[in-house]
């Protein structure tokens, strides 16, 4: 009468180690990201359902990211990184953190300028979504036309109108070396001067911050990313929609060299033990159903052309020129304007 209970509960036994033996063979993709945004957790599982390949996920900032790259060296079980600027993902690179990939797929849909320099080996990272460096300003206090180009920020007649976050964070930094490009050295530096002399008061906060400033009155002219402002546009929140109410955004310098684009991106780390499964998970990436995830997830632009965004708030920005620096140039010249920033007490 026992016999019957034994071999049922042999063959659960049996199945359980069997099942157990399957998930330790099953393709995993370790992931080190410094992207922080609830909706990226569909775009996880989606390729874990397409692929099989399980995602074990490490999150933290990209200094925390870095930090734990460095530390952990040659042991080091990531695969994948996701940074957020260019200039971050610069300086992970020089710091000899990534390794080249080589993929058609990513060579097609990734724009050269949205990638770093190709040595023969492939590029060491990939940018996968963009966001846009704006101004906003209040509509009851500043013409449009006294905003519509970045070097206008330091103009004269923005004195004690502008505010910023510090100057050493990465997105100004990405945004002062593409000044660089464009301007030379002299200029630039001439630049960031204005700005600090038209400052309302000292760097603090971040983006959101800014836009709140302005619209407060404590300035009347400051720099954002897109995405912060969109997602503003987006909320419920009726304290943000008077925020929104309050200032106006123009994207500047349209009929020169175009508007500044960031990117957040991704890499193969140096030491990846499942590099099959970091190359798929990349190339992911740039899919079609992935980048539409970045723009209607988290509001930011598609780096794959042709993708077009359903984001009633990125809609309503309409279309516009973008600068055609190469972000690896922006990443080089950030240790140049640092320097800048430090002569001019841009802190």
């Amino acid at each position: 009468m026992q016999r019957p209970s034994f071999v049922r509960f042999a063959a659960l036994a049996l199945a359980a180690v069997v099942t157990t033996a399957a998930q330790a063979q099953a393709p995993v993709l370790n992931l080190y990201s410094a992207r922080h945004y609830q909706t990226d957790e569909a775009l996880y599982e989606n390729f874990t359902k397409a692929t099989g390949i399980r995602i074990n996920r490490v999150d933290a900032d990209d200094a925390g990211v870095v930090a734990r790259l460095q530390s952990e060296g040659q042991n080091s079980p990531a695969d994948v990184v996701l940074l957020v600027d260019a200039a971050r993902l610069w300086r992970a690179e020089t710091q000899g953190l990534f390794q080249p990939v080589k993929s058609r797929v990513l060579e097609e849909r990734i724009p050269a300028t949205l990638r770093s320099d190709d040595d023969g080996q492939g590029s060491q990272w990939f940018g996968f979504s963009t966001r846009a460096r704006v101004i906003v300003y209040d509509k009851t206090r500043v013409q449009r036309a006294d905003v519509d180009t970045y070097e206008k920020l330091g103009a004269p007649l923005n004195k004690g109108r502008v505010c910023t976050r510090s100057g050493s964070h990465p997105y100004n930094l990405s945004l002062f070396g593409a000044m660089l490009e464009h301007l030379g050295p002299q200029k630039t530096e001439a630049w960031l001067r204005g700005i600090v002399d038209n400052m309302a008061r000292p760097p603090k906060g971040g983006d959101t911050d800014q836009i709140k400033a302005v619209a407060s009155g404590e300035c009347a002219v400051a720099l954002t990313n897109s995405y912060y402002l969109a997602r503003m546009m987006r909320s419920q929140n009726p304290a943000d929609q008077q925020v929104v109410e309050r200032i106006a955004v123009v994207f500047p310098d349209q009929a020169t060299t175009g508007t500044h684009v960031n990117i957040a991106g991704g890499a193969m780390a140096r030491y990846a033990k499942n590099r099959e499964a970091a190359v798929r998970f990349l190339e992911y990436l740039a899919s079609a159903d992935a980048q539409s995830y970045f723009a209607n997830g988290n509001n930011e632009w598609p780096a794959v052309p042709g993708v077009k965004p359903r984001n009633p708030a990125l809609e309503s920005f309409g279309s516009f020129k973008t600068e055609s620096v190469p972000v690896s140039a922006i990443g080089r010249n950030q240790v140049k304007v640092q320097q800048m920033l430090d002569r001019v007490g841009y802190r």
